[in-house]
């Protein structure tokens, strides 16, 4: 093997790594969430993140728990929330929750995030 020969491998063999470094370290950062019909599809106990529209006339709470129904136009999954959410989460807003499906289908979560715009307005604007 020549010598420049051995220094282009050399060369691939470290750009290879830190290609490899790299795609490890990002793949930690990136979030993906499930829409229901894949959840509902993996069946339940596997913890993950669901994502979709609070449905219309879902939204509820009662005995400190909230409950509501996650819907992406193919498919809806029942959820419920250990907390009162009062004024976190609306209908009709999309919403990311982190929890695993039960045994009767219903998505317990712990932890929700809501989508919401990025403009303020002060409350008078608002009416």
């Amino acid at each position: 093997m020549t010598a420049r020969r051995a220094r282009l491998l050399l060369l691939g063999l470290l750009l290879a790594g830190m290609a490899l470094l790299v795609t490890a370290g990002l793949q930690h950062t990136l979030t993906f969430y499930r829409t229901p019909g894949e959840v509902l599809d993996g069946g339940p106990g596997h913890r993950v993140r669901l994502g979709g529209q609070v449905l219309p006339g879902s939204l509820r709470t009662e005995n400190g728990a909230t409950w509501f129904r996650i819907g992406d136009g193919a498919a809806q999954v029942d959820v419920e929330e250990d907390a009162d959410l009062p004024g976190t989460i609306r209908e009709g807003q999309d919403a990311v929750v982190v929890g695993a499906l039960d045994g009767q289908g219903v998505f317990r979560s712990d932890t929700v995030m809501v989508k919401h715009g990025n403009e303020y307005r002060p409350a008078e604007a608002a009416r």
